[in-house]
């Protein structure tokens, strides 16, 4: 099973249980209305009645998906026509129709579990549609939700959502696809005020669902970072990435450097709470230190470990890695965040290191080429030297059990030293020196996250030829195996390619406020989950998709 769809660890289970239960306790002092929505036209939308959407068992790779069977479609009743599928985002995969009133909230009704390990969800989703959380119980009222975990197995974030008899039954094989029903159910209520009579069957079709935020050259609040992880959880998003060192700013507080920590930064009590809440969400906090290269305010605290040129000129952002100081520095950060961010998954960075962007990095950097050929022969290169620094910070990181990645230019084509075979590519690019294609990568056997910056980047400013991306975009053009450009990687690779990540750069960190950053991105996260929920082409038009979005907030 993919480490992305483990189960919470105990410690987060307990830190998610003990968010929902402030935050439960907060919304039912505001009464048992707040959370049920009406809605103008009173009807659930979606297909016509008797179509179906895709089932999760018939998905095919990449754009082009298997057709479902269309189920029966029976004389609608006097009483009720048949249901239509519900309309959320992402679109649910598969949804059966049935003839029934379908299920409002009602005060006075319960949630019931019939695991305690469900009671965090429980709770969430009972605070949200003011409802009464009853815990767990055996017997059946009128109006009950119920949450089960399934005793079978199968893809721990898939679930099955049945309306019927005036009740709704949500269950999965674990506890990350049942909190996913529970958004579905919420959405389908703020929608259209009832969810529709009929059953549910939905997953995902890629395990890594992320959001990236560059807070090192941009500082955000931690109110602000905590609302983006309620978004991204009602969306089924699963990862959000902490990109917080740079040149500009170390964000977070350090108790083994104080002395590289900006002025304005997160505490580690801040981040604490913040991990915590996105655990609660099933959301994994994937943090990135970067190095070598993006170093520049660790370097500014320890300016002896800056990478200087054979002339003495110093390099912008690169540490020297033929220094044991500068291993040692990077190591005590990873070790003490380790700790901190308690996710399976670590990002190390590893691109644009300077040393390796001149015509003759030997030539430019000869103290980096000695230490190249004593640590691994005559023939070993700067580019052999970065990639051993590479794989020595992985060592560091998978001591502590995680799940690494790197950005595609830190792997190099003509090395001697191989990246560590567990390294996977984060690709983001194909302009750098040296590019390789995307299936270079797949056809080696790694695995692939998808951050292409042609689609998913939002870089404040748009220095270069960056230009804010739109949802429509990415709705209509984009999806999980088009890694570079607009080009898809051939579908028989997408098995490789284990997802994808949104990301906002901070280069020009005045050019938005946090509430234009917001605004701007509102869109094309969700455009981006809907395609890695579901690759193929949405049923909906984007003018519908953004209707849609409109009417659920």
């Amino acid at each position: 099973m993919s480490q992305h769809r483990r189960r919470a660890s105990a410690q987060q289970v307990r830190r998610k249980r003990a968010v929902i239960a402030t935050a439960f306790a907060g919304t039912v002092a505001l009464g048992v209305g707040v959370g049920v929505w009406a809605s103008a036209d009173g009807g659930g939308g979606g297909k016509p009645a008797g179509s179906a959407v895709r089932a999760p068992s018939e998905r095919a790779s990449g754009a082009a998906s298997s057709r479902a069977a269309t189920p029966s479609s029976p004389t609608p009743s006097r009483s009720y026509p048949l249901s239509q599928a519900p309309r959320t985002i992402p679109a649910v995969r598969s949804h059966t129709p049935a003839r029934g009133p379908g299920w409002r909230p009602q005060r006075g009704e319960r949630v019931v579990v019939s695991d305690p390990e469900l009671a965090d969800e429980g709770r969430l989703i009972a605070g949200e549609l003011g409802l009464a959380y009853a815990g767990e119980k055996d017997d059946v009222r009128a109006g009950d939700l119920r949450l089960a975990l399934g005793s079978g197995g199968g893809d721990p974030e898939s679930y099955t959502m049945t309306v019927r008899g005036g009740r709704v039954d949500i269950s999965g094989p674990g506890d990350a696809g049942v909190f996913y029903g529970t958004r579905t159910l919420k959405q389908e209520v703020h929608g259209a005020g009832t969810a529709p009579e009929g059953v549910v069957r939905d997953e995902p079709a890629k395990p890594a669902r992320g959001f990236m935020l560059d807070i090192a050259r941009k500082p955000y609040t931690a109110s602000w970072i905590e609302d983006r992880i309620r978004e991204l959880g009602d969306l089924k998003f699963n990862e959000l990435g902490l990109h917080f060192s740079d040149d500009q700013g170390f964000r977070i507080e350090s108790s083994s450097h104080p002395e590289i920590v900006s002025k304005d930064h997160l505490t580690k009590a801040q981040v604490k709470q913040i991990v915590d809440l996105a655990a609660a969400r099933h959301i994994t906090v994937v943090p990135e230190i970067d190095s070598p290269g993006h170093l520049g305010a660790v370097i500014a605290a320890h300016p002896d470990l800056q990478l200087r040129n054979v002339n003495g000129v110093a390099t912008r952002g690169a540490i020297d890695i033929s220094k044991a100081a500068s291993a040692k520095i990077v190591d005590d950060l990873l070790n003490e965040y380790a700790g901190l961010f308690t996710g399976n998954q670590w990002h190390l960075g590893g691109d644009e290191y300077q040393a390796l962007t001149v015509a003759n990095p030997q030539a430019s950097y000869p103290q980096l080429a000695a230490a190249a050929q004593q640590k691994f022969g005559s023939g070993a290169t700067v580019a052999d030297l970065a990639t051993g620094w590479l794989n020595d910070r992985a060592a560091t990181v998978r001591a502590h059990d995680r799940t690494m990645r790197a950005w595609n230019d830190g792997f190099f084509r003509t090395t001697s030293v191989q990246p560590a075979k567990d390294l996977q590519v984060a690709y983001w690019t194909g302009k750098e020196i040296g590019a390789r294609q995307p299936v270079e990568y797949l056809s080696a056997g790694r695995k692939v996250l998808n951050y292409n910056d042609e689609f998913l980047y939002y870089v404040l400013g748009q220095p270069q030829t960056f230009v804010y991306p739109t949802g429509q975009r990415i709705y209509e053009q984009w999806n999980p195996r088009v890694l570079r450009g607009t080009t898809a990687v051939p579908a028989s690779y997408d098995g490789q390619i284990l997802g994808g990540s949104f990301a906002v750069w901070s280069d020009f960190p005045n050019a938005q406020t946090e509430a234009q950053v917001a605004a701007g991105i509102r869109m094309p996260l969700r455009a981006t989950v809907q395609k890695l929920w579901d690759p193929g082409a949405p049923a909906l038009s984007w003018a519908q998709f953004r209707q849609l979005a409109d009417r659920l907030g």
